[in-house]
């Protein structure tokens, strides 16, 4: 294996693998779900996880900010979450006889976005301002945020009473949705004799800081990638968009809009970042392949003819990754 360029930290990959060893010590398995949120952070992309409860997504994204040395706050959308009290709002100080600013939970490195269908509309567009433009507005003042910020949003797949499905601006503006499944038989075992243990404490040690997540963003951005896999990339998308011109034809008929662009740029740097974490300094096409259906599936847009017939947006990106060639 060739060595990631080296820069002012060449240990950056051995870090990264004391960041899976510290989260190890509290979170038992969901190595994938942790290396996707790490793909994000290195990337600036936001995640949104898509999972039945107690499948410790909180759980790993708390202990992830404590290991990463990152400021985390948890949101927990509500049907009377107003967007104040996401961003903050204007006070009233008596003492000064002025009005002045509190920040909201927003003002964070890492804010989980708990359940964030439950929420209505405008609280909602004001999460979409921050993940947009990294800034937010209280009053007449725009106040930057800190970087990194990231945004980790999750939404229970089984329980739709009551929700406020996001719109498809916004779930476009996820980087990567990742489904969160059930633990092996063996590492649910290791988390009820953890848990079962009323004494249990689960210290981490801080591994990265915010200097060296910027400076892993500059390692990645160093990953080298060909003008065939780039072309390859281009390829995948133009299939979800017309997947009768890649001898798709039975799909064509499910499809109501294909991705955006925005799914090119995911692809290229969540390829990018798995040939990093696989210490490489080149992309290899399993590299485009291995995030594609993080990237693509919450892209896709099929029509009710699809859902009638039982066809879901996993099956339609398998057939693409089978079909279309690198060239």
């Amino acid at each position: 294996m060739t060595p990631p360029h080296s820069g002012s930290a060449p240990d950056y990959p051995q870090k990264i693998k004391q960041v899976f060893a510290e989260v190890g010590k509290v979170v038992v398995g969901q190595q994938y779900m942790l290396n996707r949120l790490l793909i994000g952070l290195f990337t600036g992309g936001h995640i949104l996880l898509e999972g039945v409860p107690g499948l410790a997504k909180t759980l790993t994204i708390s202990t992830l900010s404590r290991v990463l040395h990152l400021h985390f706050q948890r949101v927990q959308f509500t049907p009377d979450l107003l967007p104040s009290d996401l961003v903050g709002t204007m006070i009233y100080n008596q003492g000064q006889s002025e009005f002045e600013v509190k920040k909201g939970p927003i003002f964070a490195n890492l804010v989980l976005a708990d359940e964030v269908n439950r929420s209505p509309a405008k609280v909602q567009s004001a999460l979409l301002e921050a993940m947009q433009e990294k800034q937010v507005t209280i009053g007449e003042t725009t106040y930057p945020l800190d970087l990194p910020f990231l945004v980790l949003a999750t939404q229970n797949p089984v329980e739709q009473e009551g929700t406020y499905p996001l719109p498809e601006a916004q779930v476009d503006r996820f980087m990567m949705k990742v489904h969160v499944d059930y633990l092996k038989k063996a590492d649910e075992l290791e988390v009820m004799r953890r848990m079962a243990n009323m004494s249990y404490v689960g210290e981490v040690n801080p591994v990265l800081t915010k200097e060296d997540i910027f400076g892993i963003r500059q390692q990645i951005n160093q990953v080298q990638i060909s003008e065939t896999l780039e072309k390859y990339i281009i390829e995948l998308v133009f299939a979800t968009r017309r997947p009768i011109d890649y001898d798709l034809a039975d799909f064509q008929q499910y499809v109501q809009f294909g991705v955006s662009p925005r799914a090119s740029i995911a692809l290229h740097r969540a390829a990018k970042a798995v040939a990093y974490l696989d210490e490489r300094d080149y992309v290899l096409p399993e590299d485009i392949k291995e995030v594609a259906t993080d990237v693509l599936n919450h892209r896709i847009l099929l029509n009710y003819e699809a859902e009638a017939d039982g066809i879901r947006t996993q099956d339609m990106i398998e057939a693409i990754l089978r079909k279309v060639p690198i060239s």
